[in-house]
């Protein structure tokens, strides 16, 4: 039987995106890529967030799923949302989490605000990774031409646990991101696919940014995206360290701390439903 089968879930949302988060802590089993996907059919979501037992001096372990059954190294946005979850149900203000990023911190801001530690960029070339070498990730060599619209180029390119590829924009809205997305995601210099992010600079305190998000598409928040745009952009001197980014889902702050360099991100989450995942439909989609 399915992992999922008659699970209970949480949802919750992060600025609108959209996190189902499942307890495996008592009976840790793998979900398959399957399994996930038949999940989004029945509750869509951005991504999957499932809790273990911690390996190691954690709160839980997490692993991470998009909405097309990839795995994710890295969620900004889910992360506040089990946060909170675990903070309501042990009455601890500060959690660590072991991910397959590495660990995160999370510490309470507010009643339902929630700061993540998202530790340090990455910059190298290999370590993002991309298919060749570049010298300088602030700008790399990508020439994209979408139909209707500004050409892009030399998009700065930064790991947050997981690759993201930012556009430098006049105005994000004026691309179909939907049409875009899944071929800049796809494009042969990233191996393992990318986050894709138009991004204007607003001012030295501000950045509005639209994501395509890897294996989850248009999203109306995506956490390490806004923590990759505020790195790359103070990277350039367009910004200071601190600054607000601008989702469509809402404003999230993001500090890339000068004392050791890890990148904080603070904003709100928003508890949904509970529910439970129907065993007869992850049955149909072969997930059983």
């Amino acid at each position: 039987m399915s992992v999922l089968a008659n699970r209970e879930f949480v949802k919750m949302n992060g600025l609108g995106n959209e996190v189902v988060i499942v307890d495996l802590r008592r009976e840790p089993q793998v979900i398959s890529a399957v399994e996930a996907c038949a999940a989004a059919r029945q509750e869509p979501y951005d991504q999957l967030m499932a809790l273990y037992p911690a390996q190691r001096d954690g709160d839980a372990a997490v692993r991470i799923y998009n909405s097309d059954g990839s795995e994710a190294g890295a969620c900004g946005n889910g992360m506040r949302c089990l946060a909170a979850l675990i903070s309501a149900e042990t009455g601890k203000s500060t959690l660590r989490f072991e991910t397959p990023a590495g660990p995160i911190v999370c510490s309470a801001a507010g009643a339902t605000t929630f700061t993540v530690d998202m530790g340090q960029p990455r910059f190298r070339w290999d370590q993002i990774p991309l298919k060749r070498q570049m010298p300088d990730t602030r700008a790399i060599d990508l020439t994209f031409a979408p139909p209707g619209a500004a050409i892009l180029k030399s998009p700065s390119a930064v790991s947050m646990g997981n690759p993201h590829v930012i556009f430098w924009v006049d105005d994000p809205q004026a691309y179909d991101l939907r049409q875009i997305g899944p071929q800049l995601e796809h494009h042969p210099l990233f191996p393992q696919r990318a986050n894709v992010t138009l991004a204007k600079i607003a001012g030295r305190g501000r950045i509005a940014v639209r994501t395509w998000e890897r294996g989850a598409g248009l999203t109306k928040a995506c956490g390490s995206a806004a923590c990759a745009a505020a790195v790359a952009a103070a990277r350039l001197d367009r910004t200071g360290r601190k600054v607000t980014v601008t989702l469509p889902g809402g404003d999230l702050a993001i500090e890339w701390r000068e004392t050791d360099d890890h990148v904080l991100m603070t904003g709100p989450i928003e508890y949904e439903r509970k529910g439970r995942f129907d065993a007869a439909l992850l049955a149909a989609a072969g997930a059983a």
